[in-house]
């Protein structure tokens, strides 16, 4: 009995990869072997930066936040605990988006906070 090699799967296989490896220099984005790791290597990084991306964010709001309030004689640090303790819930995000788009709806809550 001949031996059956499923010749299709595997060129499907090998073309996904090589196509996600277009664009690359040299060998990594047309050998099949050298796109491969290319591509593994991309992928695993892609899913490690998702997180990071989160955090990247994050301080981002923060140091947005900081130079304002800092602006009104307050630190992050001391606009945050007194925002807490006032009960205010608004998270970084939005916070540092009133702080950079509309200075006058963040001074009210300054002036709320103080």
């Amino acid at each position: 009995m001949p031996r059956s090699v499923n010749a299709v799967a595997s060129r499907a296989r090998r073309k996904k990869v090589l196509k996600l490896a277009k664009g690359n220099f040299g060998s990594r984005g047309n050998v099949w072997t050298v796109a491969k790791n290319t591509v593994e290597r991309g992928l695993a990084f892609a899913y490690s930066h998702r997180k990071e991306k989160k955090g990247n964010f994050r301080s981002l709001w923060i140091v947005r936040i900081n130079a304002a309030a800092r602006n009104y004689g307050m630190t992050y640090s001391e606009f945050m605990g007194k925002l807490n303790a006032k009960g205010i819930s608004l998270n970084r995000k939005v916070l540092a988006d009133l702080a950079m788009n509309q200075p006058q709806a963040f001074e009210q809550i300054v002036k709320t906070v103080k």
